[in-house]
């Protein structure tokens, strides 16, 4: 198959290449910028579409400085306690459990809502 800049002398054809990669490294640069300032800091588990629409409901209903993020898989033992999954977000409904006890916290997984070790979760 004949390229389209085949016709072309060498050094034009080179030209041209060149120009095209350095357009395009341009763009790769913006956009890792722009990806950058967009995702929360490092360690932060990428959301799935689910977990996106879960976290815009659990805004909705508790607000944005009640959201955390599980930063380690968490299996409940307990009853009432979440299993949950390192990168899960939850929002806090209260900081102690029903003893008052402040290291396990009252959380809503988005449906479920549990306690969870305080030290597993980091705010979002």
């Amino acid at each position: 198959p004949q390229l389209p800049h085949g016709h072309m002398p060498l050094p034009s054809f080179w030209k041209v290449m060149e120009d095209a990669l350095q357009q395009s490294g341009a763009q790769l640069r913006a956009f890792c910028q722009a990806f950058e300032t967009v995702t929360p800091s490092p360690g932060a588990q990428p959301l799935t579409p689910a977990e996106e629409r879960k976290v815009l409901s659990l805004v909705s209903k508790h607000g944005p400085d009640k959201l955390y993020q599980v930063t380690s898989n968490i299996s409940g033992s307990k009853d009432l306690d979440l299993t949950l999954l390192r990168g899960q977000i939850v929002a806090l409904l209260q900081s102690a459990d029903t003893k008052g006890n402040t290291s396990r916290w009252l959380v809503d997984a988005g449906g479920p809502r549990g306690f969870v070790p305080a030290a597993k979760l980091r705010p979002y």
